[in-house]
């Protein structure tokens, strides 16, 4: 299906393109939004008629994300999810989740608007981007830990992902100990060997 874009699609063009997509992506998200008209000589004088207005329109919400941008650039969220000792989350970190996380912190954000290839599914330090308008992106990092302290742990730039860095690495090596007694006992049977027989 071909259509006239009202305001700027990345990977897809600018206002007042026309463009062909695919026919679900259009009835589903394109249309309905309001993002774009299907492309006709009626839709094509009607968006040359608001032009100037979808311009104004799309200035003011430029503007609009570039002040949100300014706060949300660059800032860091503690999320506390279970996780296995590998770091392996029980469970993953979605955009939904993503955009509950912002939305506590006072910021209206979409699920749409989270750039995320894929679920975070390790704990650890991840940038994310937020995508507040078509030419208005950030980055905001997550730092996903298994409590508030490792959160802590990690800002300061441990690496929790192994299993001395849960459990500390002032544990005793018990194999070394191991070989202590084994060297002990090598030592007293040689000396036992080298006594005379009463």
């Amino acid at each position: 299906m071909q259509v006239i874009l009202l305001e700027r699609i990345a990977r897809l063009g600018q206002m007042g393109d026309t463009v062909r997509v695919r026919d679900g992506y259009a009835r589903n998200y394109l249309l309905p939004t309001g993002r774009a008209l299907r492309a006709n000589e009626a839709n094509r004088a009607r968006f040359e008629a608001q032009k100037a207005q979808l311009i104004q329109r799309n200035e003011e919400r430029k503007t609009e994300a570039r002040g949100v941008a300014e706060t949300l650039d660059g800032r860091s969220f503690v999320v506390v999810r279970s996780a296995g000792e590998t770091g392996q989350l029980y469970g993953s970190v979605s955009t939904r989740d993503i955009a509950e996380i912002l939305a506590n912190e006072g910021f209206k954000i979409g699920r749409n608007q989270v750039e995320l290839n894929q679920p975070i599914k390790a704990i650890g330090l991840h940038k994310v981007e937020i995508s507040l308008h078509p030419e208005v992106t950030v980055e905001v990092q997550l730092n996903i830990a298994r409590s508030p302290d490792e959160a802590e742990r990690q800002a300061r730039g441990e690496d929790l992902t192994s299993a001395d860095a849960i459990y500390g690495a002032d544990e005793p090596d018990y194999a070394q100990e191991d070989e202590a007694e084994e060297d002990e006992a090598e030592t007293e049977d040689e000396a036992e060997a080298g006594e005379p027989a009463a």
